[in-house]
């Protein structure tokens, strides 16, 4: 049995949602340093794979239900520390919407070009180069 430290905290997992030539982000509604708009996104529980995370989290955060299809990267967070993975999903079924409204008070859906209004101090490599691939610019 191990014993979890503090800096022993869960890895976040976070859902790379495109649809319709735009990408998912919602606003946390206490932000998180610098972070207000993110991916969808939250701790990755025991046993649980980034991958499902990514699709449960975006499920209870919005409503919509999706499906994982590529894992693009993983790294410590540069503003919070934590160890981050990104996850790109296809929508399946459901309208994304504030589904949990403790933890989001926004959902907006972005067109490339508008991702640096909503991330000014810039996106994680491997997930800008999947939407600057997959997003119309």
């Amino acid at each position: 049995m191990t014993t979890e430290t503090t800096t022993d905290k869960p890895g976040i997992s976070a859902a790379i949602i495109v649809a319709d030539g735009k990408v998912l982000m919602v606003r946390r509604r206490v932000s998180e340093g610098e972070l207000m708009w993110q991916f969808p996104a939250g701790q990755i529980e025991d046993g649980e794979a980034a991958e499902e995370a990514a699709v449960r989290e975006t499920a209870e955060e919005t409503g919509l239900v999706v499906a994982a299809t590529k894992l693009l990267g993983e790294r410590v967070h540069p503003k919070t520390g934590r160890l981050m993975s990104y996850t790109a999903c296809q929508p399946l079924q459901g309208e994304a919407r504030v589904a949990d409204d403790e933890e989001l008070d926004a959902v907006a859906w972005v067109a490339h070009s508008e991702i640096k209004e909503y991330v000014p101090y810039g996106l994680y490599g491997p997930v800008q180069e999947y939407l600057d691939e997959v997003l119309p610019h």
